[in-house]
């Protein structure tokens, strides 16, 4: 509960790690972290209440906010944005899939922001130097939400790897949206990625400019390959890097430097 501080400490503490067999991993990203959802251990009673959160918000608060023609077109449009968990936020190719006009469209993302189904991270800017990609990336909110819109279970996700990895990524990203509330540490979170392909996943930059980066990856095993985004993060970032972290889904702490 103290990750993000914990981050920014001047030595990272690794003795309360805990590793994850990616079944287990696999049950957190698909229950997420609605209190009710937690209540409920029967995995049908689950699927009821996740259709019922998003059928509300969908026909009943989204009503509230604004008057929509088209409220009829808002679950296949949570759901192609779910599918592009952890892509670029791209508009203009949402709206070609979704047969939406894009500047209806572009009202729709907002209304689905503000009843907290969808949310966009910022990419990092910090360095003038280096090309770096301008749009945001796409998540839902809550994992366990995301993976009801996509029809799946625990075991449907550990068989597909793509959207394991997405998902994952969307529950960290999640858990550390949550502690940014209660941390001592005042973060904001971004992603990095440059025109030429180098990527983290998440990027947190607190007050006094000093940047952590973290990497998810749904593999049991790390490769010295595996930290290249973070290790080319952290020349562009220079003196204000002060960590990199991949969370991973094996037992070891390993140190690479």
């Amino acid at each position: 509960e103290r990750f993000v501080d914990a981050l920014f400490a001047p030595a990272f503490n690794t003795s309360e790690l805990l590793g994850l067999e990616r079944r287990e991993a696999a049950e957190l990203v698909v229950t997420g972290g609605f209190p009710e959802v937690h209540e409920r251990t029967e995995p049908v009673r689950r699927q009821a209440w996740f259709r019922s959160y998003v059928s509300t918000l969908l026909q009943r608060d989204v009503r509230d906010l604004a008057a929509i023609d088209r409220v009829a077109e808002l679950p296949r449009l949570l759901r192609l944005i779910v599918e592009r968990t952890g892509a670029l936020a791209n508009a203009a190719d949402l709206s070609r899939s979704a047969g939406i006009p894009l500047t209806t469209l572009k009202r729709y993302l907002v209304l689905l922001e503000s009843v907290f189904l969808v949310r966009t991270l910022p990419p990092w800017s910090g360095n003038r130097m280096v090309r770096l990609v301008k749009m945001p990336k796409f998540y839902p909110v809550d994992s366990g939400v995301g993976a009801h819109v996509l029809d799946l279970d625990a075991d449907a996700l550990t068989s597909a790897p793509e959207r394991f990895g997405s998902l994952l990524e969307a529950f960290v990203l999640g858990e550390v949206h949550k502690q940014l509330g209660w941390s001592q540490t005042m973060a904001a979170p971004f992603f990095y990625r440059t025109h030429g392909g180098d990527e983290v996943d998440l990027v947190l930059e607190d007050r006094r400019g000093r940047c952590v980066a973290v990497e998810v990856k749904c593999a049991a095993t790390l490769a010295r390959s595996d930290l290249g985004g973070i290790e080319r993060f952290a020349a562009a970032a220079a003196r204000r890097f002060h960590r990199g972290v991949v969370l991973y889904l094996g037992r070891e702490v390993v140190p690479f430097g």
